[in-house]
């Protein structure tokens, strides 16, 4: 399985202010550029972090998935990231790499906030030809502007954030907890958006 990106959170959508009122940042300083650099830099990442643990997209962008096979033929492939609101296209990738779209009657979105999933309509998913592949490109996130993302994942968000930003000079990592491990007062606020992880990715 891989997945990409297809279009960027502009930086415009991030709360940057509302950041820089977080970390009790002054205002009208001739580094007041270089701050908002850092800012949204730290957001970015901490965003990256929160969505990687939780599968939720927080701000609306375009994915693409790439899979050699589907998980399960008979039911539905579900999907990396939540919550999604519209599948693009579905296009199967022969053993050249020689595309041919699906028809949207071919297809249909399962939607769920935890596991959503693409479903044939004629309850099977078509053929993936052997040593090929198939391309899903998808909607996915919470909408296009902060205001958007549930309170408890955004200030999450703020608090990791923060916590890259205080810590940017020391070495240390995720308040020196090492490992990589999110301060649990971020678990904490992030723990009933947690995807359950199947072996394989199947649907659910």
């Amino acid at each position: 399985m891989m997945l990409t990106e297809q279009t960027a959170v502009p930086g415009s959508a991030l709360p940057v202010q509302a950041m820089k009122d977080h970390l009790r940042l002054g205002t009208g300083f001739a580094d007041d550029g270089l701050q908002d650099g850092l800012v949204e830099a730290h957001l970015r990442a901490a965003i990256a972090a929160i969505e990687g643990r939780t599968g939720k997209a927080l701000l609306a962008r375009r994915f693409l998935l790439r899979l050699p096979c589907w998980r399960d033929v008979q039911g539905a492939q579900a999907l990396p990231m939540a919550p999604v609101s519209e599948i693009v296209s579905v296009t199967l990738l022969d053993a050249e790499n020689t595309p041919t779209p699906l028809s949207t009657d071919r297809y249909r979105l399962v939607p769920d906030m935890q596991r959503p999933r693409l479903a044939g309509t004629g309850r099977v998913l078509p053929t993936i030809a052997e040593g090929g592949a198939v391309e899903i490109v998808f909607d996915a996130g919470f909408g296009s502007d902060w205001a958007a993302v549930p309170a408890d994942l955004g200030q999450a968000v703020l608090l990791l954030a923060a916590e890259f930003y205080e810590r940017r000079h020391d070495g240390s990592q995720w308040g020196g907890q090492g490992g990589g491990a999110i301060p649990l007062t971020v678990q904490a606020l992030i723990e009933r958006w947690r995807t359950v992880r199947l072996l394989g990715g199947g649907g659910v």
